[in-house]
């Protein structure tokens, strides 16, 4: 079987998909008659065991499948119109999952006793449940912990999987009636069971490098392979045995970061698959040791495509430079919305987008990424992100959402479209940077000069306007007023209309120079650099996500650069 990280199962019903807020989850169909002594393996990695007779039984069969009685109306009402009986003692597996932590979710809901005054009202399901061993629920009562039959009432515990093998058990005590509504209605019932991961600490299998393989790959860490020096180590081009090319990513043995650490946050990684996103093949951990293999990018980041050394730039079309800003759409949506953690990435910048060998992008480090914990969205201890790309919110209150990325994505399309760098551009004297100018060509009717001259005419127009307000529309000083990523891409593929453009409240057509954002990012153009500046107020943390000045070099007469030239 294939190892899994997730199981959804809905207990005596049918299979089903229900919607969330996160996305859709299909929950396995669970029919089988059971009885007395049943063990069932579905082809889905998992399993039920169910024992007992139910002895004082009116009915001529024993039905180990409830039905519901009544109508229901509680949210995903289907996954509670059946449910899984026991007499005794009823166990669902997890079979072949990944070890690490999982949150556990038990469905249940009273089907079976009515909610009136009548005889059936006065039954009493009692009983235990157990998971991995471990007593969890003592004479627990359905109907009590929902407030009443028919309704809904989810239980969550967390188990750790250490034998790729989960155990949650039913088991009747004796307790509680037997003979209400009809003799033989007792014992446990459950009606939906669903699994999910903690991905922080999950055994995700990461491919396992050895040193030897690592240091074959790279010839030794040679220095002619040396393509990139950040502030965790250097980075370096290898080439597998299979043919593969790789960036391998040594981080410092002087991080403060331990194993156990580095090993969770490769889980994250791991499990976040995406087209738009930097795959990560995985990593070696020998002695002190720490190294992670990522996808080669051959076109490097988009930042020197676009405003690199003019010999390292790319000519990017129209439809490429439209297809990356929507891929990049595309990624960002997938953590916000699409994946089961809720990520918030906090340093989206050109520099961070790679390009594949067809130029498609990918978004790289995750070193900052935060994971966005429900409810939790202010952060006092840290503050990380590029001078240019903050949001007003998070660089001024701490104010973290996902609307930060909305906001950084922004400024990333206006870079795209324009060609110019939103940290060295300074198109009038009494404009601070890139964004100024586009308010102040929106505001004159104009917005479509900020199109990079470098293409010319040939440049679709409709489309072109339609990344600028976009753009405009993300990075908008009110983050409430951003639109999610999701909506982005829909905007930008032509699938929803465009949303009206809402003036910055902070500015007027009076004050076209932004004096109000000016604050906060003429620091930007105190830094005499060419690169946009990273800043963190604590220590910083591994990024397993390599950073594009990590994995490709900044300068142009490195070891790496030399050697391939003398190839040539």
């Amino acid at each position: 079987m294939t190892a899994l990280s997730s199981l959804h199962i809905n207990c005596g019903g049918e299979k089903l998909t229900i919607n969330g807020v996160h996305g859709s989850t299909t929950f396995s169909e669970d029919q089988d008659l059971g009885g007395a002594s049943k063990f069932f393996l579905s082809t889905e990695n998992w399993a039920f065991s169910s024992t007992g007779d139910f002895l004082i039984n009116s009915r001529e069969t024993d039905d180990y499948i409830a039905s519901n009685i009544s109508r229901l109306s509680m949210p995903d009402f289907s996954l509670y119109t059946s449910a899984r009986l026991s007499p005794l003692s009823l166990t669902y597996y997890g079979l072949c999952l990944l070890n690490g932590n999982y949150t556990v979710k038990l469905h249940f809901a009273e089907i079976m006793f009515t909610d009136d005054k009548t005889y059936s009202s006065l039954g009493k399901r009692m009983f235990d449940v157990y998971i991995q061993g471990k007593l969890v629920l003592k004479d627990f009562n359905i109907e009590d912990e929902a407030g009443g039959t028919h309704r809904a009432v989810v239980k969550n515990f967390t188990a750790i999987v250490e034998t790729k093998t989960l155990e949650i058990r039913f088991y009747w005590a004796g307790k509680g009636t037997q003979s209400i509504p009809y003799r033989g209605t007792y014992g446990p019932l459950i009606s939906a069971i669903s699994v999910d991961p903690d991905l922080r600490y999950l055994d995700l299998q990461t491919g396992s490098f050895t040193l030897r393989q690592i240091k074959a790959a790279t010839n030794n860490f040679d220095a002619a392979n040396k393509i990139g020096e950040g502030g965790f180590g250097p980075v370096y081009k290898g080439l597998l045995s299979d043919g593969t090319v790789i960036a391998v990513k040594q981080l410092s043995s002087k991080s403060k970061q331990g194993n156990r650490e580095f090993v969770n946050e490769i889980g994250i990684i791991s499990a976040l698959q995406h087209p738009n996103l930097v795959k990560l093949y995985g990593c070696c951990i020998e002695g002190n040791q720490l190294l992670l293999v990522y996808q080669y990018m051959e076109n490097n980041s988009l930042a020197r495509a676009l405003f690199g050394p003019e010999e390292q730039q790319l000519k990017l079309d129209w439809p490429t430079r439209h297809r990356i800003c929507v891929g990049i759409a595309r990624g960002l949506s997938y953590l916000h919305e699409e994946s089961r953690l809720k990520i918030v990435h906090r340093d989206i910048k050109a520099t961070n987008i790679l390009l594949d060998k067809d130029l498609d992008p990918k978004i790289s480090d995750f070193g900052l990424a935060k994971l966005d914990e429900e409810e939790k969205t202010h952060i006092s201890t840290r503050i990380a992100g590029t001078l240019g790309y903050i949001a007003p919110e998070y660089a001024m209150r701490g104010y973290l959402t996902d609307k930060a990325d909305v906001y950084s994505f922004g400024i990333v399309a206006l870079e795209i479209v324009s060609g110019k760098s939103i940290t060295n551009y300074r198109p009038k004297p009494d404009c601070i940077y890139l964004l100024d100018w586009a308010y102040v060509l929106q505001e004159r009717g104009s917005l479509i000069k900020l199109v990079d001259p470098s293409l010319g005419l040939d440049f679709n127009t409709a489309e072109a306007m339609r990344m600028l307000t976009v753009a405009l529309l993300c990075t908008n000083a009110s983050w409430t007023l951003r639109p999610t990523m999701s909506a982005v891409v829909g905007m930008l593929e032509g699938q929803t209309v465009v949303e009206n453009l809402i003036s910055d409240p902070n500015i007027s057509s009076d004050d076209l120079n932004l004096k109000a954002m000016g604050s906060h990012h003429h620091q930007i153009h105190s830094q005499e650099q060419s690169q946009s500046q990273s800043i963190s107020i604590d220590e910083p943390q591994i990024g397993l996500y390599a950073y594009a000045s990590d994995l490709y070099p900044i300068i142009k007469d490195s070891d790496y650069w030399n050697a391939r030239g003398k190839n040539n």
